[in-house]
């Protein structure tokens, strides 16, 4: 008999910690798209405002009468919902970004004990990876105007995660070469640093 006939799959353990559950990271998720939506409510409340006031009079007469033909939205409200977009790509930008780069971890992560780690070594990220790993699903935010185009490109960037088995990466995780782990509380990660110089400076001549 084959010496792979008995063969099982064995989970990997990035840095000899277990790869996240992905019930965990959908409430961090979750728990993140609140904190981003609340920010949204302060910053954006004005504009939501202005934009109200330009589709209400629409709003209540196709209430008023479902079969007539709707009246086209204003420019202005097409504007305003294209720069409420643009803030709240912003607003997630800095609330996710500075986070992961210094951590690893958002607010949604920390509650939920998970953490964004590269693959090759436990160094923080920084921004550059952090940054690459958010704009790979945060800047199709202003496509949502486009018949919710940005939305169904996050929608499958984010399930992307089902289809890998043996690191649970998502789309934007593979493009930044990162990987989502588990972290027990209070737990303080020493960064593995790269082996120093053999022929160190100081041995040598003076």
């Amino acid at each position: 008999m084959p010496p792979h006939a008995y063969a099982y799959q064995v989970q990997a353990r990035p840095h000899g910690q277990p790869l996240a559950g992905l019930g965990r990271r959908l409430v961090a998720r979750l728990i993140d798209i609140m904190a981003v939506l609340i920010l949204n409510v302060l910053v954006n409340g004005w504009l939501a405002y202005q934009w109200w006031l330009e589709v209400e009079p629409i709003f209540r007469a196709t209430m008023a009468d479902p079969f007539t033909s709707p009246q086209p939205a204003s420019a202005r409200s097409s504007y305003l919902i294209l720069t409420m977009l643009v803030i709240a790509t912003a607003l997630w930008f800095a609330y996710e970004v500075p986070a992961l780069a210094n951590s690893g971890q958002t607010l949604g992560k920390r509650l939920l004990q998970v953490k964004v780690v590269k693959l090759e070594n436990t160094e923080p990220l920084g921004f550059g990876r952090a940054f690459g790993r958010w704009a790979r699903l945060g800047m199709w935010t202003p496509l949502w105007s486009c018949y919710g185009l940005g939305f169904l490109a996050q929608l499958v960037d984010s399930g992307s995660v089902l289809f890998d088995q043996q690191l649970r990466r998502a789309l934007h995780d593979k493009s930044a070469g990162t990987v989502v782990v588990a972290v027990p509380p209070g737990h303080r990660e020493q960064p593995v640093k790269a082996p120093e110089n053999a022929d160190d400076s100081t041995g040598g001549k003076r």
